[in-house]
């Protein structure tokens, strides 16, 4: 009785999890959206502060994007062949980073013409031809794959965060920090024993413990938001 029990919370759980993109199509769904937003917003964040944005420039980037998906996802059909849901999310994000910076470039132009240089003062007018290459158009034309790999290594950073979360319910917590230390911050076995008082051995027995599972839980997020 009790196993299946359990097995029924377990498939409630997966059908759950798989049906997230459907979940969010439906904008009155506040649990699902607010999955969403913990998952994603790191992930929007700092995508916009390596594409040049202000921290106030990447909150607006975050809060626009989580708007422009609620009003598009509807439209979006899975296809791997064509576009994952992955790539696009950072069309999505893209964009409104993009209008944040178009916003940065309208307004310094508008203080640029407001506040004429000086005769004699060393300043270039403001139409001369000389004045850098605007933020937005280096981002579209000479940066966008490195912007494009960034995404992706966050990507799989954020997709491995949340795996861990799930795992932190079923495993040692201590293993679950260990691995966390070494695996998703980079930190060396030397260094993460130091920092939690335990000896290396310990640490890469705690990846090795860990390392399936987590594997396991990655695999079904990205079955779930069909990536």
């Amino acid at each position: 009785m009790m196993a299946d029990v359990i097995s029924e919370r377990q498939d409630d759980s997966l059908a759950t999890r798989a049906s997230l993109l459907e979940r969010l199509k439906d904008c009155e769904d506040q649990a699902s959206w607010r999955e969403f937003f913990a998952r994603y917003r790191e992930l929007i964040f700092r995508f916009a502060l390596k594409a040049g944005c202000t921290e106030t420039e990447a909150e607006e980037v975050v809060q626009e994007t989580v708007i422009g998906v609620a009003r598009k996802l509807p439209e979006f059909r899975y296809d791997p062949a064509k576009c994952a849901f992955k790539t696009w999310l950072l069309n999505q994000t893209m964009w409104r980073v993009q209008d944040q910076l178009r916003k940065r470039q309208s307004w310094e132009g508008k203080l640029i013409h407001s506040s004429p240089a000086k005769a004699g003062d060393g300043a270039a007018p403001a139409n001369d031809g000389t004045s850098r290459t605007a933020t937005v158009e280096r981002v579209a034309d000479s940066t966008v794959e490195k912007l494009e790999t960034a995404w992706n290594e966050d990507w799989q950073c954020t997709v491995l965060a949340a795996a861990l979360t799930r795992v932190k319910a079923e495993a040692n917590l201590k293993d679950c920090q260990m691995f966390e230390l070494h695996v998703l911050r980079g930190l060396s076995p030397r260094e993460v024993a130091r920092t939690i008082g335990v000896s290396t051995a310990r640490v890469y027995l705690a990846k090795h413990r860990l390392g399936p599972l987590v594997k396991k839980r990655v695999a079904e997020l990205e079955q779930a938001m069909r990536i």
